[in-house]
């Protein structure tokens, strides 16, 4: 699930939700999940600190306890952290960032 954003080099940037994850690895979010299906319950928030993410799930750890959980990206509708969210940003070139101040 990811957004591209395309450059005029030709490049594609892709955020996927588990690149911003890994690299915020280490800090600790509230993570809101959703089941559909269960009578029982529904929805889950979990607090924990990122160990690793891959594209389909994600690992956090509870500082307290040391628990960790395995969850499935599929079920995750948001994540909160209470410090600034580390994102992968792709440089552009000079020429690029000087063609496209000269186009307004």
């Amino acid at each position: 699930m990811g957004t591209g954003q395309g450059l005029l080099t030709g490049v594609v940037e892709e955020s996927f939700i588990e690149n911003i994850l890994r690299f915020n690895k280490g800090k600790v979010g509230t993570f809101y999940f959703t089941y559909q299906g269960n009578n029982r319950w529904n929805a889950m928030v979990y607090q924990g600190r990122v160990e690793t993410a891959g594209r389909d799930h994600i690992i956090i750890s509870d500082p307290a306890s040391g628990k960790r959980y395995l969850l499935l990206m599929a079920n995750l509708d948001w994540v909160e952290f209470d410090e600034r969210i580390n994102y992968p940003h792709t440089e552009i070139s000079p020429a690029v960032q000087a063609s496209l101040e000269t186009s307004d």
